[in-house]
């Protein structure tokens, strides 16, 4: 995780590529690659960008070490003269990016790059690799919070994550998402990010009984006591004994702030509401109950319907694997090549599938807003330079099934460009906010979805529409490439 230069965290058909590309010299275009991704995880109604800052470190970083490039010599593979110039390469092209934080649909570019294709076809294994880990974990973190209600989330999952830098950078990506903190130490001095813990059952077994492992916890952390309670027998014993030590606190004039208890087994919806009621009587009506135990969005919906007593959740395993979804599909895709009086001309792919069909050409989002409630109507991708004025019209269609229109009228909504400038020229010119700061971003983000779109189970889809121009140009290359 210390090393910065990830110029090697590529395909090996990227430098191939490349080779290619440097041996036809009149074949290095100025090209746009557009980053994005097909289908919302989860079976959601959409998806958090996150992983921007960590995209701009890795092209800040780029470049070929000495011993970068003595191992690609030694692969046989690559000329000398490729190798030579790989030795001063450095990325000069432009970058714009949703940021981060920020809610997003399918289909619309995430990140795009326009640089020589050298320069482009080489940071696309590496991009995908930081976005769609981070933005998965961002979604899947929102949709845990959404299911709370309200309720404090802690992200618990670092030894259930693939490795350090799926823990680390999956915890960042959680907190950006919602959760309240982590108890990943690294993370939260890395990002600057609340981090919070208890304590584990062998704290409980190392002591000669239960009673006397909470006096002991207590009296050292008495500002940050939530006790585990399941250890042995929760409603009999470790409540008991909480509010035990709880009594004890008070009767020696310890302020009782942020105390409580923990579960972590059993039915937690019964278990919450009885030790609920035991707290309750015995004086006890603020103290929290926390639960954790392989929870996700939907158990956490469920416990809510069930009128479960408790009000923090720690969530591990599920979130920071995304357990139900654990890839996000985020793809890169050529969508223009510039010819020698400096135009972008389209280019597009075709599949079999609908869906993976390219959108051609030098994009940007416009995100449309109802003016009366701030909520998002549409995002509405069109070519480069394309303006509109808020007080006429807008009409937008479905690109797929464009028959059906909806017309929007002028002055009842709002529009927005969505990409921001990130690198210019080589060089970046976007400051990344601090991660606590794109978490209060992000909330406001899911502020501007609908309810009907934030549900757990058949969400609304949010309409990602194409202007006129864009849809006829896309028209003409699909009726183009079949006359071949």
């Amino acid at each position: 995780m210390d090393r910065q230069n990830l110029t090697l965290l590529t395909d090996l058909y990227e430098l191939t590529m490349m080779q290619g590309y440097f041996k036809n010299k009149d074949r290095n275009e100025t090209v746009i690659f557009d980053a994005f991704y097909r289908n919302n995880p989860c079976d959601g109604g959409y998806a958090i960008c996150a992983g921007l800052e960590q995209v701009i470190q890795y092209i800040k970083e780029l470049h070929f070490d000495k011993e970068d490039i003595d191992y690609l010599a030694s692969l046989g593979i690559f000329d000398e003269d490729f190798l030579d110039y790989l030795k001063d390469f450095k990325f000069s092209g432009d970058i714009y990016a949703i940021p981060e934080g920020s809610v997003m649909f399918p289909r619309e570019p995430m990140i795009k790059v326009i640089a020589p294709i050298m320069e482009a076809q080489l940071v696309e294994t590496a991009i995908l690799n930081i976005v769609n880990h981070q933005s998965l974990i961002a979604t899947k973190s929102a949709r845990v919070c959404f299911a709370a209600r309200g309720d404090g989330i802690m992200e618990f999952g670092l030894r259930r994550a693939q490795g350090p830098d799926a823990g680390t950078y999956g915890a960042r990506a959680a907190i950006i998402g919602g959760c309240i903190a982590t108890s990943n130490v690294l993370a939260g001095q890395l990002f600057d990010v609340p981090v919070k813990g208890t304590h584990a059952h062998s704290w409980i077994m190392s002591f000669p009984d239960e009673y006397t492992a909470f006096k002991t916890y207590a009296d050292i952390y008495p500002n940050a006591c939530i006790l585990l309670v399941d250890t042995y027998d929760t409603l009999k014993s470790g409540v008991p004994n909480a509010i035990r030590v709880f009594t004890e606190m008070r009767e020696a004039g310890i302020p009782l702030t942020n105390y409580g208890i923990r579960l972590d087994s059993g039915d937690l919806a019964y278990l919450s509401k009885k030790a609920r009621r035991m707290l309750d009587a015995a004086g006890f009506p603020d103290a929290v109950i926390s639960a954790s135990n392989d929870l996700d969005e939907y158990l956490i919906d469920s416990l809510k319907v069930q009128g479960a007593a408790i009000t923090s959740w720690g969530v591990g395993t599920n979130l920071i694997t995304s357990k139900d979804n654990p890839s996000f599909g985020g793809v890169y895709k050529l969508a223009a090549i510039q010819d020698e009086n400096g135009e972008f001309i389209p280019k597009i792919k075709l599949s079999e599938n609908t869906e993976k069909v390219t959108n051609p050409g030098n994009k940007m989002i416009y995100r449309i807003y109802e003016k009366e409630n701030g909520k998002i109507k549409a995002d509405f991708i069109c070519l480069v330079g394309e303006e509109y004025d808020e007080e006429d019209d807008l009409m937008l269609f479905d690109p797929l099934e464009p028959w059906k229109k909806t017309r929007l009228k002028g002055g009842t909504y709002t529009m927005r460009p969505l990409m921001e400038q990130i690198f210019k020229k080589g060089e970046c010119c976007y400051t990344s906010p601090k991660v606590m700061d794109i978490r209060a971003y992000c909330q406001k983000e899911l502020d501007t979805l609908w309810d009907e779109t934030k549900r757990l189970v058949n969400p609304h889809q949010v309409y990602v529409d194409l202007s006129q121009k864009l849809y006829d140009t896309k028209i003409k290359l699909l009726e183009q490439m079949s006359e071949k």
